[in-house]
């Protein structure tokens, strides 16, 4: 089984800290976004997955230098220009010469969705495309999909405004696909498969999606980013895992309050860390306050500094002593 992995994105929602770092890297608790996304799928049987790539490939090439990422052989098809989703399709899957059923995925997606149950019911009716389906609260920012009793798609609707959406099932970014969809997608330019080959596919009746109701996070944002991992170590998924590195330094004064705290940081004496995520090496002098912000690897944040309101601090960046920052981005330019 085989699957095609969408990472080629520049990551701009979760800047600065993908100036240095592709959103599919930054790390989830322990490791790799990319081998969460890649193991999930490796648990439903896919031995071989194409990493359609864009934005600073060689980040993951080098990471993963024997070609195996979570068990999963991989490939790599590195786009020379931005072809969008369906373009970036159609590029790996003709790269690694896909020539039966296969599965496509965006790699900011955390699910616990059952892979091979899309799969099945893909072949059950005979589809040429099936999409996972997932509820959320506001689909305005979501492709929405409205299908009838037999799973048929019957509209696609793109980021519909607000209040106006059919239903509020979207598109949860992991399809089942044959091969005549890439031969649908037109070469060298880009192609929306949201926009322009689903809603061609629906007027001929040929997609169809099936509900789920699984654990499903697009973890893109930097809101987002952080909701994953304090549900990992809340065991929202699975049994909970380890919050704070071992190789973590942390002063006896110090306060880490559901957070996640990764491998060499360093927390110095009376600071509080609370409903935030400490990346690798990041530094934090005494009596620093950090409330639900995002601290890059390898960043200082000098003595007595708060952040709060969802700062992000990208990596190497040093905010100075005292400062009080509330929803910053910092740097603003890579």
């Amino acid at each position: 089984m085989k699957a095609v992995v969408l990472v080629g994105g520049f990551g701009t929602r979760l800047r600065p800290l993908t100036w240095t770092t592709p959103k599919q890297m930054l790390p989830i608790v322990d490791r790799p976004m990319i081998e969460r996304v890649v193991g999930a799928l490796g648990r439903h049987g896919v031995t071989d997955a194409v990493l359609s790539l864009g934005y600073r490939p060689d980040a993951f090439i080098d990471a993963y230098p024997d070609g195996r990422c979570a068990g999963v052989e991989l490939h790599y098809a590195v786009e020379p220009e931005p072809l969008d989703t369906a373009g970036a399709v159609r590029f790996a899957a003709t790269s690694a010469g896909i020539a039966d059923t296969f599965i496509v995925v965006n790699g900011d997606v955390l699910t616990d969705l059952d892979v091979t149950a899309l799969w099945d019911f893909h072949h059950e009716k005979g589809a040429e495309g099936t999409i996972a389906l997932t509820p959320v609260d506001d689909p305005s920012r979501y492709g929405v999909v409205p299908i009838d009793d037999k799973g048929r798609v019957t509209a696609f609707v793109e980021k519909p405004p607000p209040g106006t959406a059919p239903t509020n099932w979207i598109n949860a970014g992991t399809y089942v696909l044959e091969p005549s969809v890439v031969e649908r997608i037109p070469g060298g330019r880009k192609v929306s498969i949201e926009r322009e080959t689903f809603p061609a596919m629906v007027g001929e009746g040929t997609l169809y999606a099936l509900h789920s109701d699984a654990y499903w996070v697009d973890a893109g944002t930097p809101n987002t980013y952080v909701e994953v991992q304090l549900d990992l170590i809340d065991g929202v998924r699975g049994g909970g895992e380890l919050a704070v590195h071992p190789s973590a330094a942390i002063a006896p004064s110090a306060v880490v309050d559901h957070s996640v705290v990764m491998a060499g940081v360093t927390i110095g004496e009376h600071s509080v860390i609370r409903d935030s995520i400490v990346l690798p090496g990041a530094r934090l002098d005494p009596r620093v306050l950090v409330d639900g912000s995002v601290i890059g690897p390898e960043a200082r944040i000098g003595e007595g500094a708060v952040l709060s309101g969802m700062t992000v601090i990208g990596a190497r960046y040093e905010v100075r002593a005292g400062a009080h920052l509330d929803g910053a981005r910092l740097p603003e330019e890579g």
